[in-house]
């Protein structure tokens, strides 16, 4: 009998030790499986930040190439643009020689017209060289103007050069003499509207000082630029008091 009740002791006890083995093993089993779906979820991670990493480098090489040949576009333009202003130039100082001696033919041929059969001049003469100065004012105010809308092509592709080549101290010059006025004002979104533009030599990110009655109000920042107007925002830390319409407007960084 203390036989029996011996073995069935030993049964249950080596019953128990089963059923804890297969638990520890079930235990570690669930472990590895779950070790197992993390490993595949973190490597699905890894294979999908890489795909967007990879297309990403794709796309910063591709705006890099689009930004070279916009740099070498831009330099080429700017190249001739200069080549052009110092051709134009060369020309219009040789009519403002011309206009000088052509207005002192002129001039000496009015001063002696009353004796102009002692000078040899005759009354026809003193008329052609007139006509001959009237004729090189007007290709002398053309080329001026010709020079004028190529040297406002360089200023433009320069600061777009500047732009390109990431230069942080290029301050935008604008002409001396620019004089504008501010005709609509949106104190909501802290920009304005000019009445000067491209024509008038108003470049982008060109800085502009904001004055009423010879007092400052505010500085502003040129984004657009349009023909005969252009939209500027206000530079933060700058604002000494509201815009409004009829306000002046001069280059906070004028040209020498």
């Amino acid at each position: 009998m203390l036989i029996r009740i011996s073995l069935i002791v030993a049964i249950v006890a080596a019953l128990a030790v089963g059923v804890l083995n297969i638990l520890q093993v079930r235990d570690k089993i669930d472990t590895l499986i779950t070790q197992r779906n993390d490993y595949h979820t973190e490597r699905d991670q890894a294979r999908t930040e890489l795909a967007s990493t990879r297309r990403e480098l794709a796309k910063t090489e591709d705006d890099l190439t689009q930004t070279q040949q916009e740099l070498t576009n831009t330099m080429t333009q700017l190249t001739k643009a200069e080549a052009d202003v110092k051709v134009q130039t060369t020309r219009a100082n040789e009519l403002a020689d011309k206009l000088a001696k052509t207005a002192q033919e002129r001039d000496d041929a009015q001063n002696q017209l009353a004796a102009y059969k002692a000078t040899g001049f005759s009354a026809e003469q003193v008329g052609g060289l007139s006509k001959a100065l009237k004729s090189t004012e007007a290709e002398l105010a053309a080329v001026q103007e010709e020079n004028g809308v190529l040297q406002r092509t360089v200023n433009r592709l320069t600061v777009k050069l500047n732009e390109l080549i990431g230069t942080t101290n290029y301050v935008v010059t604008l002409r001396a003499n620019l004089r504008g006025k501010v005709i609509a004002v949106d104190p909501k979104w802290d920009f304005v509207v000019l009445n000067i533009g491209g024509d008038q030599g108003v470049l982008n990110d060109g800085e502009m000082l904001v004055s009423r009655d010879g007092k400052l109000v505010a500085k502003v920042i040129v984004r657009s630029v349009q023909r005969d107007r252009s939209i500027a925002n206000v530079v933060p830390g700058w604002q000494l008091g509201d815009i409004i319409e009829g306000d002046e407007v001069t280059p906070a960084h004028p040209a020498s």
